[in-house]
């Protein structure tokens, strides 16, 4: 079986998505969505699929499935308009701003029946699988704090930043994602400290670009999120998972996994220098993690719970941060 799949939107979360496709068995690009002319016919060409409107693509039997990569505040009426149409869904981060209408979508998925995948690509890493592996197989024994850094090479454009929803919506959601994942627990208390370091310019557009966040469940597990709009060594992901056996931890990914020693010291090649190259095999894995959830019928790994859970832990991090206090969860 062969699922067919539409991409909506051909910018550059989109084109990361289409090569994705193309590279999972059983997976299939037929048509794009994309407004602008220019791009869709680059995409069309470059992936050899034809261009649809978001209308045709909801109404065309050969398309199984949507990958939505449009503006984020086009993605809970995209996802209530293509369960309806019968189309298993595959959604980029946030489902929307707003708590209350990311829940009214997740109602309409449940009352369709419809399938939904929330598209949170870090979990799907072959580094941070393994970390959970790890995790899992009791190697680390009881989780205890769990550190997350996580940094990117520069600032995206200040177009972006104004409806981005801010750097814990945008950013940190990935992290709050992989904090929920990792300490296997919900968390009940948030505490968030923010700043504009990188680019006052940021702060004039209201949002920050240098936060820290410590995160906590009922049982005192720890997690640490360190983000910041500028490395200007690359591209920095690291994960460390402390433990009652011991620690396990998942490190930057180079260029090339080499060393050179000389008189002068130790030399190493430069990180990845962004998700598009960084997170390849993870968004691979995703898709064909989704391929394999409908083919079987069974819940994608990703759920619209988890994109809301992860919301919700984004706008208690904003709260924290603008009033100095730790929020309560729930």
């Amino acid at each position: 079986m062969t699922l067919n799949f539409a991409v909506l939107g051909a910018g550059r979360i989109g084109q990361v998505h289409a090569r994705a496709i193309a590279s999972v068995p059983g997976a299939a690009l037929v048509a794009i969505a994309e407004p602008d002319a220019t791009a869709a016919k680059a995409a069309s060409a470059a992936f050899g699929c034809e261009i649809r409107s978001i209308d045709a693509c909801a109404a065309s039997p050969d398309v199984d499935a949507v990958v939505i990569c449009t503006p984020t505040n086009t993605h809970a009426d995209l996802i209530e308009k293509f369960v309806r149409a019968g189309k298993k869904v595959f959604c980029e981060k946030p489902v929307d701003l707003d708590v209350a209408r990311v829940k009214r979508a997740l109602d309409v998925v449940e009352a369709e029946g419809g399938t939904l995948m929330v598209g949170f690509n870090r979990r799907f890493d072959p580094d941070f699988m393994a970390v959970k592996a790890a995790i899992d197989a009791g190697k680390v024994g009881d989780v205890e704090m769990v550190t997350i850094i996580s940094r990117d090479p520069g600032a995206p454009p200040a177009g972006y930043i104004k409806v981005s929803g801010g750097i814990f919506k945008d950013m940190t959601i990935h992290d709050f994602d992989m904090a929920r994942w990792l300490l296997g627990e919900e968390v009940t208390t948030v505490m968030a400290a923010a700043s504009v370091l990188t680019d006052p310019e940021i702060g004039k557009l209201g949002d920050y670009d240098s936060v820290n966040v410590i995160l906590a469940t009922a049982s005192g597990k720890q997690c640490v999120i360190t983000n910041s709009r500028r490395a200007t060594y690359g591209y920095d992901q690291r994960i460390e998972v402390l433990g009652s056996k011991g620690l396990v931890a998942a490190q930057n990914t180079r260029e090339a996994n080499i060393e050179l020693a000389g008189a002068n010291g130790f030399v190493a090649p430069p990180l990845l220098n962004f998700f598009m190259t960084r997170y390849t095999a993870a968004y691979a894995n995703e898709i064909a993690a989704f391929v394999k959830a409908v083919a079987e019928g069974t819940t994608p790994p990703t759920t619209g719970e988890d994109g809301l859970k992860a919301l919700e832990l984004a706008v208690a991090a904003l709260e924290s941060a603008e009033t100095g206090r730790a929020v309560r969860l729930g």
